[in-house]
């Protein structure tokens, strides 16, 4: 294990060169990760002060790669705006208005060799989201497709559960080389980190590390592209769902929700949000339906909003189970009712991507 005093005092080796005091003590030390033969962290600068903290970032990885049992080093180097304090009322609650608008997309770079990118969202938490985005993606490759899946929510990842992962993923030149499991390519902040790390990041923080994982992992290749990329939202409509936005296109996006109106409410936002920045909802998901919470809000909402609707989940036992046992039911039971429902949803969501497996095939 590496001795996180030895990580510190390394990096205050290196100097700011702004202060003249070593990184850590000059406060430029943010989201700090120490684990088994690597180490990892967050330094901010000024948009205009990029170039002169370049070759800081690379001495700081220098230094890191230095101690000994290090294996591997990330050091990000984020660009963060410093605005100017406004002088009047008006001008902060103008600022403040716009800075809640969402922007129109800015698609920067799709995935190297990803063909389609869907977004599974919802507005609120504890609706069974990632429940919904590891069997989907299942259920889409069980139809012929190559599928990966993105676990975005790097404060609550679960991919590593769902799937039954653990371990750093691979690099090759330079990339990340994603797991694979029950057929599907799989990258998460989960597995770049221990189980029991608080992921004390601020939003860019968040926000580069989602990008990181969206860019630098080897989701194909030119032989053999991914069809689909399943990026698995956490809940809301912050920083994460507005740096996916404007760092790649995204083909489509599904709203997953529970029949109750509280939920129902924050998922109107979720659509609102990529109605806004022109990404097309694919469908409304009703999980959990039944006589405990009801049933039909969701296909209720789809109706209002215009959108299309693609079925409802039972509050089932064995989807949980599953889940907890590290492998997807479309997988486990392929023949069952759950997993028929998912194979409806996959089919509708491939034809609305126009990927084969979908409705015309």
């Amino acid at each position: 294990m590496i001795d996180r005093a030895a990580v510190l005092a390394a990096l205050d080796a290196v100097t700011d060169p702004k202060s003249g005091r070593g990184l850590a003590a000059a406060g430029l030390v943010q989201g700090l990760v120490v684990a088994e033969g690597r180490a990892g962290f967050v330094m901010e600068a000024p948009p205009h002060e990029t170039a002169l903290y370049a070759p800081v970032r690379d001495a700081a990885e220098a230094a890191l790669k230095a101690l000994p049992g290090m294996e591997r080093v990330s050091v990000v180097l984020t660009a963060e705006a410093v605005a100017a304090a406004p002088r009047r009322t008006a001008s902060l609650s103008k600022a403040a208005t716009d800075q809640g608008r969402p922007k129109a997309p800015v698609p920067t770079d799709r995935p190297a060799h990803v063909r389609r990118v869907l977004a599974v969202a919802s507005g609120k938490g504890g609706v069974g989201k990632s429940t919904v985005s590891v069997n989907l993606a299942a259920a889409l490759a069980a139809r012929g497709l190559s599928v990966g899946v993105l676990d975005a929510d790097v404060y609550g990842p679960s991919l590593p559960t769902m799937l039954g992962l653990s371990g750093q993923p691979a690099y090759e030149d330079g990339a990340m080389v994603p797991h694979m499991a029950h057929g599907l390519k799989a990258m998460s902040v989960g597995l770049l980190t221990k189980a029991e790390d608080a992921m004390i990041w601020r939003g860019p923080m968040a926000s580069q590390a989602i990008n990181q994982m969206l860019t630098q992992t080897r989701w194909g290749t030119a032989e053999a592209p991914l069809d689909v990329l399943v990026v698995d939202l956490p809940p809301g409509t912050g920083d994460v769902q507005l740096t996916l936005i404007q760092k790649t296109p995204l083909d489509g996006a599904v709203i997953v929700s529970t029949p109750q109106e509280v939920a129902l409410a924050d998922a109107r936002r979720a659509h609102a949000l990529f109605a806004r920045v022109g990404v097309p909802t694919l469908g409304l998901i009703e999980n959990m339906s039944g006589d405990v919470f009801g049933r039909g809000g969701a296909q209720a909402e789809a109706e209002r909003l215009g959108a299309p609707y693609l079925g409802d989940l039972p509050l089932e036992g064995a989807l949980r189970s599953a889940g907890d046992a590290g492998r997807p039911l479309v997988t486990a039971e392929p023949t069952g009712e759950v997993a028929r429902r998912f194979d409806a949803m996959a089919r509708r969501i491939a034809a609305a991507l126009g990927l084969e497996g979908g409705d015309n095939d």
